[in-house]
């Protein structure tokens, strides 16, 4: 892995976390395609969890739990504080949500919203270390 990651996966980060996921697919996206082994599948995973907050924010309850099961398996190879970021946290949080999704009885589907509550519980990139 390179030492820094390059200003624009932590624009990604910013993204992410203040809930522009398609931004954040869009700006990790562009890094994925020029990325080498490991960060290539790295960056991956994350954009396919943010397309998953993506898909949840337009009821698209499906392909949110695959998004979030595909990005999650990506992650899973990777150590738990690879490229600053706390790994554990991101995958712990994307497990939970997408363990409530599993959950969701069929006939509330459609109805599903998060609460206030809930939402707070949505993954998000924790940094580790000096990155502010």
């Amino acid at each position: 892995m390179n030492e820094r990651m390059p200003e624009e996966f932590w624009q990604g980060v910013e993204q992410f976390n203040t809930g522009q996921y398609y931004d954040c697919h869009d700006t990790l996206e562009a890094l994925w395609i020029e990325a080498t082994e490991p960060e290539k599948t790295f960056y991956q995973g994350i954009l396919q969890i943010a397309v998953a907050l993506y898909h949840l924010g337009n009821n698209n309850l499906r392909g949110a739990a695959i998004l979030l099961g595909e990005g999650s398996n990506r992650l899973r190879r990777y150590p738990s504080d690879y490229g600053d970021i706390d790994v554990d946290e991101l995958l712990d949080r994307s497990a939970a949500l997408l363990k409530t999704l599993q959950q969701a009885e069929l006939e509330k589907v459609a109805a599903f919203h998060l609460t206030q509550e809930e939402t707070s519980l949505l993954p998000r990139i924790v940094k580790i270390g000096g990155r502010g």
